[in-house]
């Protein structure tokens, strides 16, 4: 599976953005899929995960409550909504997939990786 991030860009703290991935290849429905987050001079960090029926989420503590990740398997998409943005929420953002039931929160655990969006938050 291949996947695209998509949909970053400049917004202003408080308001909201929402991140998309496209991805190719059949087995995409029957697999996990994640966003992670890394700024410079940090390790990638987990921000959502979602199981391939869409029945089971995770969030990171620091988005929950904030932050929705979706899929459409018809399309071949993963969505990531973002409200309530601050500033420490900047960095690129990666959608990833991996196989499986079990929601891991782990960067080690994905094997498919897309080419990050960067968010910029802006005081």
């Amino acid at each position: 599976v291949q996947l695209q991030a998509s949909g970053g860009g400049l917004v202003q703290a408080g308001g909201s953005m929402r991140l998309s991935c496209a991805a190719s290849g059949r087995a995409f429905s029957s697999y996990i899929v994640a966003w992670f987050r890394q700024t410079p001079g940090k390790e990638r960090e987990f921000v959502a995960a979602l199981t391939w029926d869409g029945r089971r989420r995770g969030y990171a503590d620091s988005v929950k409550g904030r932050f929705t990740i979706s899929r459409d398997n018809a399309e071949n998409s993963v969505h990531l909504q973002m409200s309530s943005l601050k500033r420490e929420d900047t960095a690129v953002y990666y959608c990833a997939g991996r196989e499986g039931s079990v929601l891991q929160s782990s960067s080690d655990e994905y094997f498919s990786w897309g080419q990050g969006t960067l968010v910029t938050v802006s005081s």
